[in-house]
């Protein structure tokens, strides 16, 4: 027996249906089986099946299997948000029609209940049971009704910062040989240093081979103004100390 307790499948009660029909002990088919006497004995008891008068007749796979099913659909937690219910309206209505997030919903409901715990629910419940309904228009508009109106829970937004904006030819997996290895000087790489806030920045050129250092002064923290203080720093560069400005 292994450590791990686990209840009987339908396989295993037909073998207790069987062996029972032939005269086994609950032991033997405890044994064959590979369970505990106890689990066998509480099987058998659990199907046991009567006539109109009461009388016994014998153990029914099928009527154990119905009676831990319905046993274990009563050990399972309370649903607080069922389709149809008062406080599923509730929610459905201030998604839809408000457009609340589940956190401002279960902020509200909260305040509306403060002494009656089960009235409320958590925004993860509410978002769990916005992406466990089946398919449908009810699912789509709410879903689509959320801030971040996903498909699924944890996928990722594909946005045009998420993609390959760099040509393939100009990646730098592609360097040449002797710019890999710095073999040669005169390859040079370019990089941003912004301040608090992002309000300010700084540009850096670093010469790969001698690993020379340039400050570039930036006028803003975009695009065109890294390209522009780029630019200006390596003409400064090409010109040489004679023709520097």
């Amino acid at each position: 027996m292994g450590l791990c307790w686990r209840h009987l499948d339908c396989s295993e009660r037909a073998v207790v249906f069987a062996e029972a029909r032939r005269g086994s002990s609950q032991r033997e088919i405890a044994r064959l089986l590979g369970r505990s006497a106890s689990t066998v004995c509480g099987e058998l008891r659990r199907g046991l099946e009567r006539g109109p008068e009461g009388e016994e007749r014998g153990y029914c796979p099928q009527r154990g299997q119905r009676t831990y099913e319905q046993r274990r659909s009563r050990c399972r937690p309370w649903r607080k948000l069922v389709p149809g219910g008062g406080l599923w309206r509730l929610v459905c209505r201030q998604l839809l029609q408000f457009r609340w997030s589940p956190e401002q919903i279960a902020a509200r409901l909260a305040r509306m209940q403060p002494d009656d715990p089960s009235a409320r629910v958590s925004h993860e419940t509410i978002y769990a049971a916005i992406y466990a309904q089946p398919r449908g228009g009810l699912k789509a508009a709410m879903i689509e009704a959320l801030r971040q109106g996903k498909p699924k829970r944890g996928t990722r937004r594909r946005t045009l910062a998420g993609s390959a904006i760099v040509p393939e030819r100009l990646r730098i997996l592609h360097r040449p040989e002797e710019v890999q290895a710095r073999l040669v000087p005169g390859h040079w790489e370019g990089d941003m240093i912004k301040g608090a806030a992002n309000r300010s920045s700084v540009g850096t050129l670093v010469e790969r081979k001698t690993r020379f250092v340039l400050l570039s002064r930036m006028e803003g923290n975009g695009a065109e103004a890294a390209l522009a203080g780029f630019t200006r720093q390596m003409v400064r560069v090409d010109r040489g100390p004679s023709g520097a400005a």
